[in-house]
């Protein structure tokens, strides 16, 4: 079937987080391999656009939410135009009420299911309600009321020649197979403790494996890798790159292992879009909802313990989406759990 016409233009709305606008990259690829030649503007914040600076045929406008209304007034002044098409990706009250600074004729957002904090004041269409799909599929389903099925998931992340370069030069290429821990979320609640890891990290030591622990500048950051250095048997030989690479050097570097470890954050979604395989930890939030996209096989799921504990139910039970973020709710995943799924990792290669 044909494609039906194109609009003239189209604004994107989707400020954060690292891991979401990942997602956001497929349904881009399918807009334009549809509509090359359509106008596109992706409102976006500012550490995000750094990541995704780059992407061909789209122009970023970015918002910063320190500057709060005085700031949405001059996003508006900035755009200058009135656009045929909004797709409105976040629900945050934040997100909503910067939407109404940007002119558009059709409005798209979520279902009733996923709205909140107002969300269904600022827009005149709404996605198919599906629950219990992950959230790139829900994101993919904003092509759908502008007669457009997403088929394929491409996300092309544009990362610069130099950025694989310098990720290239971080160490040698020995034959040993690569563990990257990145051990914080933005969200510390879903942290898993630094002992822990360093447990995981000297199993994969002993099995002959290289460890390269990444992350940001934040002080957090820091003193967890300190501490799993502090903790771990086999420290000498890790490489310590936390807070030595920039955002267009971090999905290069993400690309050189052959396994990350880390809770539910950006770098488990950007690790998964460069094609490496995640063992993600997971008890505050849901992995078939917010865990590696491409494959979750090599997953810790405690999910429905954490459930059943900190809001006496199953899984099944709870409204799609809730997160557990309880103190101690990482304690239900044990060195054991991430052993199995890191065994599971080696057995399932040829």
């Amino acid at each position: 079937m044909p494609n039906p016409a194109a609009p003239r233009s189209l604004c994107l709305l989707r400020l954060s987080a690292l891991g979401d606008v990942t997602h956001v990259l497929p349904l881009l690829h399918t807009l334009r391999s549809a509509w090359p030649d359509v106008a596109i503007t992706w409102v976006i914040g500012k550490g995000e656009h750094r990541l995704l600076t780059g992407l061909p045929g789209v122009r970023f406008v970015e918002y910063d939410k320190k500057t709060g209304l005085a700031g949405m007034r001059a996003l508006r002044r900035e755009l200058a135009q009135r656009f045929d098409v909004l797709l409105q990706l976040q629900v945050s009250a934040r997100a909503n009420l910067l939407s109404a600074f940007i002119p558009a004729r059709r409005r798209v957002g979520y279902d009733r299911s996923r709205s909140k904090d107002g969300h269904g004041l600022f827009i005149n269409e709404r996605i198919p309600d599906r629950p219990g799909i992950h959230v790139l599929d829900a994101i993919g389903s904003f092509c759908e009321p502008l007669g457009l099925v997403r088929d394929d998931v491409t996300w092309n992340l544009p990362v610069p020649d130099d950025a694989h370069a310098w990720a290239s030069a971080q160490w040698d290429d020995d034959g040993r197979p690569v563990l990257m821990v990145s051990p914080c979320s933005s969200h510390a609640l879903r942290n898993w403790r630094a002992e822990r890891h360093a447990a995981l990290a000297d199993h994969a030591v002993a099995q002959g494996w290289r460890i390269v622990l990444c992350g940001g500048r934040s002080e957090l950051e820091r003193a967890t890798g300190d501490a799993i250095l502090a903790s771990m048997s086999a420290r000498d030989g890790v490489l310590d790159l936390i807070g030595k690479d920039t955002l267009k050097q971090l999905p290069a570097l993400l690309a050189r292992a052959d396994l990350l470890v880390t809770p539910d954050s950006g770098p488990m979604h950007i690790a998964n879009s460069m094609g490496t395989k995640v063992l993600g930890l997971h008890a505050a939030s849901n992995p078939n909802r917010s865990g590696p996209y491409s494959e979750r096989r090599f997953c810790v799921d405690r999910y429905d313990d954490a459930a059943r504990k900190y809001r006496g139910k199953p899984a099944a039970e709870l409204k799609w989406g809730t997160k557990i973020e309880a103190d101690g709710v990482m304690d239900l995943i044990t060195v054991e759990d991430a052993v199995d799924a890191f065994e599971r990792y080696r057995a399932a290669q040829p």
